[in-house]
């Protein structure tokens, strides 16, 4: 198979605003990265998807971009930027680059330019319908709330938003556009970046007549044409968020011809645990067998043809240890390292979020402490179509994306170790018993355990080729699968679970040599205890 590097490397995702304030204005800088470089080398990742840290109003925490060449000055400088490039590089680390191209800010110069008249240059560069105020082009809403146009009184027309009314979408349909952008990819290359993660890419091409929001008629073409400007000209890690891509769409995305990203961020195993029709704030019990069932078919269906990113966590989704493991006292680390060694034996590149190598929990805030204007619109929605107040807050203790972005737990003093100042988020109470520094010295820690894993496939080949299979796809509580080349076969078996199980998996032992395990007492393989993980390797 075609070997590209970043298909035996981890990529380590961070929130720069939460991971380390080197300043003390409590908020995370590229300074604070810096210094915690050293950390990151010895958990053994080979690239880091930073998110974004572009100029930016910050009314989407970055994702509305108002300068796609300079730093945001709370981040502090391209000078910093560059130099963390150069350090990160020393360490044999990556920095990918988080770009939002489907949307800028209001802020941006192209769109204060947009909105002197129709005649502008840069008009264009957006998403216009003439119209009369409060009669909308379409009835589509948007992913934050309200309405998805607004209304522009000197020029009586709409501009189209499917996020906030200050993200503007772009107009891919203008060539103009798409040669910016291109540009400036270019520059980013020339200034060291390693790969990009492109924000919402599946939207670019949409058609908002027809309230076609992804996989727009030109998508693949556009994409196509910018990997051919930008990403074919370096040896680049890049990744798309696709929210609506299916295998098959999947398998253009990462095609291994290099023709559109190396891989993609698809989703599907992530809305397994809400009402079905319904959104991320009706929530249900986790559909375990379904879960399996997906995970499998994306396995499978790349194969050979394609490429997965394997990820349980990221800045927009919950703490997967408080999702679908446990995390209880008694409980948490056991569960944080089942669900890792469920995703790391898998095939793809495995992402790793800020502090999830620590087993990171949820929080729960007074609604006025929450920070994500997501969080804050469906507080104000849903209370207001008469849910209750304590309805909403549950929703919001299991889904908020503020779950994942409170601040980095360094060590168990003041502040957590991020900041000395005040921080620009509330930070866990947990974060006395739950930090790096005493989990670094402690050898069955969920940070070693990371570390173990990470070791692993860049050891062992067939974690990297392996063919998928999975074992049991309708026990209840056991989650299992092969990896398998013509030299080796890798065996993982977990459950998933807080009760303990037979083990119903019928392999001759004796031919399996442990490579890794969550559990320290039990020895017999015919038994799982409560969130028991094993990884077998064919001697």
């Amino acid at each position: 198979m075609n070997n590209k590097w970043w298909k035996n490397t981890v990529v380590y995702q961070i929130y720069p605003r939460s991971f380390q304030d080197s300043n003390g204005d409590g908020i995370g800088d590229l300074e604070g990265i810096i210094e915690r470089l050293d950390y990151l080398q010895e958990l053994g990742i080979g690239a880091i998807w930073l998110s974004p840290v572009c100029k930016s109003p910050q009314d989407d925490n970055g994702y509305d971009i108002s300068d796609y060449q300079d730093v945001d000055p709370m981040f502090g400088c391209l000078d910093d930027m560059e130099r963390l490039i150069v350090e990160a590089k020393k360490r044999d680390i990556r920095i990918m680059v988080d770009l939002v191209l489907n949307h800028s800010s209001d802020e941006h110069p192209w769109f204060i330019e947009a909105k002197k008249s129709k005649d502008n240059p840069y008009h264009d560069y957006y998403v216009w319908r003439d119209g009369v105020e409060g009669v909308y082009p379409t009835d589509q809403r948007a992913t934050f709330g309200g309405p998805a146009w607004d209304w522009v009184p000197e020029l009586g027309q709409y501009y189209y938003h499917q996020f906030s009314v200050k993200q503007p979408d772009l107009n891919w349909e203008n060539p103009k556009v798409r040669e910016e952008i291109y540009s400036m990819i270019c520059w980013w290359m020339d200034k060291g970046a390693g790969g990009f993660r492109l924000d919402v890419i599946d939207q670019i091409a949409k058609v908002p007549d027809e309230k076609i929001t992804c996989n727009g008629p030109r998508l693949h073409e556009f994409l196509q044409e910018m990997s051919r400007e930008t990403f074919q000209k370096g040896d680049l890690i890049t990744v798309g968020e696709a929210w609506g891509s299916t295998p098959e769409l999947a398998k253009l995305y990462s095609n291994p011809d290099g023709s559109e990203f190396s891989m993609v961020f698809q989703f599907e195993h992530i809305g397994l645990d809400q009402q079905p029709g319904k959104d991320k704030w009706d929530l249900a019990p986790l559909d375990f067998v379904r879960l399996k069932a997906v995970l499998a078919k994306w396995q499978n269906e790349l194969y050979g043809c394609g490429w997965n990113s394997l990820f349980w966590n990221n800045h927009d989704l919950p703490r997967i240890v408080s999702r679908w493991g446990n995390d209880s006292e008694v409980y948490r680390e056991k569960s944080a390292k089942m669900l890792a060694t469920i995703l790391h034996g898998m095939q793809g590149t495995p992402y790793v979020y800020q502090g999830e190598e620590l087993g990171m929990t949820n929080v729960r805030y007074s609604i006025d402490e929450y920070r994500d204007i997501e969080t804050v619109n469906v507080y104000r929605e849903r209370t207001g179509q008469g849910y209750s107040h304590e309805d909403v807050m549950t929703s919001i203790y299991a889904k908020s994306r503020d779950n994942a972005r409170t601040p980095m737990h360094w060590d168990a003093g003041e502040n957590a170790g991020f900041t000395t100042g005040t921080p620009w988020m509330k930070i866990n109470p947990n974060y006395v018993s739950v930090n790096a520094a005493e989990q670094m010295g402690r050898e069955d820690s969920v940070f070693n355990y990371y570390k173990a894993l990470i070791a692993l496939r860049k050891r062992y080949p067939v974690l990297v080729d392996g063919r998928f299979e999975l074992l049991a796809p309708e026990h209840p509580q056991i989650f299992a699968y092969t990896r398998t080349t013509e030299d080796a076969q890798l065996l993982v078996i977990c459950n998933f679970f807080g009760e303990e199980v037979s083990n119903t998996i019928d392999f001759e032992w004796s031919d399996y040599e442990l490579l890794l395990t969550n559990e320290t007492e039990n020895t017999d393989p015919g038994v799982l205890k409560p969130y028991e993980a094993r990884m077998y390797l064919r001697k």
